[in-house]
């Protein structure tokens, strides 16, 4: 049975501050350090039902904060409640991609800088022998993707016997992903006492499903709905007519002096490769970000955007969650996402923390569909850019005279006549072909 956070712990009335949360002093240290003086909502409602030892499940936008929500209490747990002998994690976060999983472990460290508790991530992409290290030696909480977890289970290398509280950040994309059957199996080798808290997009269908299955009368948070529009992001897009039109029209964009830094999602790898070699010779300082690059590699373009050596980031759906890109302005579509609820993801890389940001999507003859379901599901429909999009070429061109009924340019005009190839003369039937006469049937 599911409840509605309504009902909050009485201790902690209406939070209008960190202070009213009670937290350790280390930790309100580390706050002032890192600048955050007033939570979120999320982190509001969040924050005391963690802290009380409730099961949770939670949904929110994305950039709201939400993984301060579940970092704070577990933090506050492992300060105040007395450690189970062993080396094993106390605090398990799953994530479903080591990009997340890189900035769950950064606002850990930064949140917890002083309190001397020890964290670590075991990701996929990297080399097995320090994650064995890490895991034969005394830890506090650890940050996980399911496969390369799962595989140091298989080595008898976890041990999860004192483990707490275990987290599933974004829930949903775990799911998509394909992590069913890891996620459970995880789940069944931990301390059935333990504290779990899920954060997703959305609650319903499978990840409710799960829920039911690993949370114990879990207390319900929803913030994200589904006729959402961030009200930061101002929407637009561009009907174009072939790739060609595509391309052209994604190069003038570029030029925008407002666009400090932006992503261009496309739909596959090889697309992304494709692109940023492409955009790369036409000037732009450009990189790919993709499932197919090594994590230093993907570990290294992010740290060039962070540095402003790289401006424009062409990514596959890798980079829609869990990148922490505050410096983005624009998010540009490229290609539509097969699922709609994938557009939030993408357009949430910009607009964060209160600053405003642009996504523009470039919409192909064959992408209706996918647009009709983007704007079914964001309640919004987005604005349609007039003018930019017209192209302007040759073909172009010659169909608007046509339609306005001047006839089209001779072909000498365009530069084309005297490259037509002359014509053959026809071929005459050969001696043998000539004599030839049809074998009669037999019937």
């Amino acid at each position: 049975m599911l409840h509605s956070e309504k009902s909050k712990p009485k201790s902690f009335p209406n939070p209008e501050s960190f202070q009213s949360f009670q937290l350790a002093a280390p930790l309100m240290r580390g706050l002032a350090a890192s600048g955050f003086s007033r939570p979120t909502e999320i982190q509001s409602r969040a924050i005391p039902l963690a802290m009380d030892g409730r099961d949770l499940m939670a949904s929110a936008q994305t950039g709201t904060g939400k993984t301060a929500a579940f970092v704070l209490p577990a933090l506050q747990r492992l300060l105040t409640a007395p450690p189970k002998a062993g080396r094993g994690p106390r605090v398990l976060v799953l994530t479903p991609t080591r990009e997340l999983a890189g900035q769950v472990e950064q606002v850990i460290r930064q949140l917890g800088r002083f309190t001397g508790l020890r964290s670590g991530v075991i990701v996929g992409g990297l080399s097995y022998a320090p994650q064995e290290r890490l895991l034969r030696n005394k830890l506090d909480l650890l940050v996980a993707t399911p496969g390369r977890l799962i595989d140091h289970m298989a080595q008898g290398l976890a041990d999860f016997s004192r483990l707490e509280m275990l987290v599933l950040d974004e829930a949903d994309r775990m799911l998509d992903m394909g992590f069913v059957k890891p996620v459970t199996r995880i789940a069944e080798k931990l301390p059935t006492g333990r504290q779990t808290l899920l954060f997703s997009a959305t609650l319903e269908g499978d990840v409710e499903k799960i829920a039911g299955r690993l949370l114990t009368d879990p207390a319900r948070i929803s913030l994200a709905t589904a006729k959402v529009r961030l009200e930061a992001i101002t929407q637009r897009l561009h009907l174009t007519e072939s790739p060609e039109h595509k391309n052209a029209l994604l190069l003038k964009l570029l030029d925008d002096p407002t666009m400090t830094q932006a992503i261009v999602f496309t739909a596959t790898k090889r697309g992304a490769d494709r692109l940023a070699k492409r955009l790369t010779g036409h000037g732009h300082s450009c990189a790919p970000l993709h499932g197919n690059m090594r994590q230093g590699a993907r570990q290294r373009t992010v740290a060039s955007l962070h540095s402003g050596k790289v401006r424009i980031l062409v990514a596959t759906d890798v980079a829609a969650r869990g990148i922490d890109l505050l410096g983005v302005s624009h998010v540009i579509n490229f290609d539509l996402p097969m699922v709609a609820q994938d557009y939030i993801h993408r357009i949430g890389r910009t607009g964060r923390n209160g600053a405003s940001g642009t996504a523009i999507s470039l919409v192909g003859p064959l992408d209706r569909v996918k647009l009709a379901n983007i704007e079914r599901l964001t309640g919004y429909r987005m604005e349609r850019q007039e003018g930019l999009e017209r192209h302007e070429g040759p073909e172009r061109q010659e169909g608007l005279e046509r339609r306005e009924g001047k006839p089209p340019a001779p072909l000498a005009a365009t530069g084309t006549a005297d490259k037509r190839p002359p014509r053959r003369p026809p071929r005459r039937p050969s001696e043998k072909r000539r004599n030839h006469r049809p074998r009669a049937r037999a019937y």
